[in-house]
């Protein structure tokens, strides 16, 4: 079902009488910025970092350490945000004249977090031998055992995370989560990375403020935000004003040649050029390279990449992650059509669906829960089986509307037997249960899903910004668009339209290419991917306008995203 955003007009005159034009002036307006000033946030518009709890506990440790030059290690998250979070950490805390390290967990080894086991490899650093102090970057929040067992091991935790907290915070020595229900940072959708980022900012303003002639006062962090723009994307984190500041000024970087070398090889590697480089490369070229590692491999490979200083090291470890990637493509294809044909008989009204099958890969459940989420528009449970035998892990993702951290707390209570662990968002999180459990988890998770969500929100609704009209369609408009920061909450503009279907022909047999003629009488050349059946000859369709350049010409492109026949 497609739907028109409402637009509101008073909003969308005054963005006019600023100098924004039609097209975009109509889609801000739809998504209620009031003027020029947010279509661009600054960096110095950023919520300052000492609103954040414990964030002056967390400075002085970090303040203290590096002055009397402690060994510290940064212990990541195997995903694209804990990759980010983690180079961030690192590169950062180097330009302070830090001593610092790295460590970061195998998910198919050690599981999630800060665990007993990651806290006893630490203590044997291959390259600083025993830390002075453990910072988690992306995690750590539910790490109560870890943190325990590095206190009794004398070393000190310094947790940054952003993910949502139990009941009881762990006995870090600092936890900076604005998702601390103390704190009184006003966004509440900072990723991993962006909370590290937040750290570094406010040490280098302490330094700032008693040994201005230290070189962490002058610490060029501008440098890293080509990392934080890219790990708050990877993460799908809501993109508010503050978040929308961070990735703008790190897609400028990118843009303007100043990214890392990581990231310049990671951008080559896909295809991509930097100076047009926009939010959704971000997020569907660059970061699953990165998390691919993660998944299957080593995410080792992808935080070197984004710590390399040399271009030829970059570009090598870049072409590494890539041939990883394409194996998780593989991977992600044959789980995907086992996890389709085991649905064929389910009812369409379930409320969810749980989906586990014997020979699945644990790395890859997160990337089938989302294919299988977005085809039924149904919250998804995915599972494969635990490196731990009798284990099965899985993650989750969800619709608009409901939560699914809260869901799975909801069968928590209700069944403590059943979840042995489990965190994340609103959008996705992972958990881990017994084999034994996995019906009493489909029925709990189909009943938490009933409870908490309403009916209307289980229907698929496309959100639309209308139809466009013709003297809109203007390559330096099209453009506009491109060059704005779009992603979770802040959606990309999606135009509907009804069309007559002049020609169609099968790519590869694999796509559908398109002329299009809308009902203004403009021709319009169009894309369908992943659509094999022809369609008719008279449909509404839900798309968006790419620019298509070759030999100098430039011509406008739809993709379509949903079709319906007339």
């Amino acid at each position: 079902m497609m739907r028109h955003r409402h637009v509101n007009r008073k909003l969308e005159q005054a963005l006019l009488e600023q100098g924004v034009n039609p097209l975009l002036s109509r889609v801000y307006a739809a998504r209620e910025l009031r003027s020029v000033a947010e279509l661009q946030p600054s960096l110095h518009d950023l919520l300052r970092p000492d609103s954040m709890a414990d964030m002056q506990a967390a400075v002085d440790l970090l303040f203290e350490s590096i002055q009397v030059g402690a060994k510290l290690l940064v212990i990541a998250d195997y995903d694209c945000d804990g990759a980010t979070a983690c180079a961030v950490a690192v590169r950062g805390l180097r330009m302070m004249q830090a001593k610092v390290d790295y460590l970061v967990p195998n998910r198919l080894v050690h599981g999630y977090g800060l665990s007993p086991e990651i806290v006893a490899l630490a203590m044997q650093h291959p390259r600083i031998g025993k830390p002075d102090l453990l910072i988690t970057v992306d995690h750590g929040i539910a790490s109560h055992e870890g943190i325990s067992a590095a206190a009794e091991l004398g070393v000190p935790v310094l947790v940054t995370d952003h993910h949502l907290p139990g009941d009881l915070l762990p006995d870090a020595k600092a936890i900076v989560n604005p998702n601390r229900t103390d704190c009184r940072f006003e966004s509440k959708h900072l990723a991993g990375v962006g909370v590290m980022f937040y750290v570094l900012l406010a040490l280098r303003r302490r330094f700032r403020d008693v040994q201005s002639d230290h070189p962490a006062a002058s610490a060029a962090l501008q440098q890293l935000l080509d990392l934080v723009a890219l790990g708050t994307v990877a993460d799908l984190v809501k993109l508010d004003g503050n978040n929308r500041a961070l990735v703008h000024a790190g897609l400028q970087r990118i843009r303007q040649g100043k990214a890392q070398a990581g990231v310049n090889a990671l951008i080559s590697i896909a295809g991509r050029n930097a100076q047009s480089l926009e939010v959704a490369d971000l997020g569907f070229a660059l970061a699953p390279r990165i998390n691919a590692a993660g998944r299957l491999k080593d995410i080792s490979v992808g935080i070197e990449c984004l710590l390399a200083e040399h271009a030829d090291t970059a570009h090598a470890l870049a072409r590494e992650l890539d041939l990883i990637n394409r194996e998780r493509q593989n991977l992600q294809a044959d789980m995907q059509q086992q996890a389709l044909e085991g649905l064929e008989d389910v009812a369409g009204d379930a409320p969810s669906l749980v989906v586990f099958n014997e020979a699945w890969h644990e790395g890859i459940v997160g990337l089938l829960a989302s294919r299988i989420k977005d085809q039924f528009h149904r919250p998804v449970l995915a599972l494969a089986p635990a490196a731990d035998k009798g284990l099965l892990r899985g993650s989750g993702r969800s619709i608009a509307g409901l939560h699914l951290r809260d869901a799975l707390d909801w069968i928590s209570k209700r069944s403590p037997q059943t979840l042995l662990r489990f965190g994340g968002h609103a959008m996705a999180a992972g958990f881990t249960i017994r084999r034994e459990s996995l019906q009493t988890l489909e029925q709990l998770f189909a009943q938490a899903v009933s409870a908490m969500a309403d009916p209307e929100q289980l229907e698929a609704i496309i959100w639309t910004d209308g139809s466009l009209e013709a003297s809109w369609l203007r390559a330096d408009w099209i453009q506009s668009i491109h060059e704005a920061v779009w992603g979770q909450g802040f959606p990309a503009p999606l135009f509907q339209d009804q069309f007559d279907v002049l020609s169609q022909q099968s790519l590869a047999e694999k796509h559908l290419k398109l002329r299009l003629q809308n009902d203004h009488g403009v021709k319009l050349e169009a894309i369908a991917f992943g659509r094999r059946e022809p369609l008719e000859r008279r449909i509404r369709a839900a798309y968006r306008l790419e620019i298509n350049r070759w030999q100098g010409r430039q011509t406008l492109q739809c993709v379509l995203e949903h079709i319906e026949a007339l």
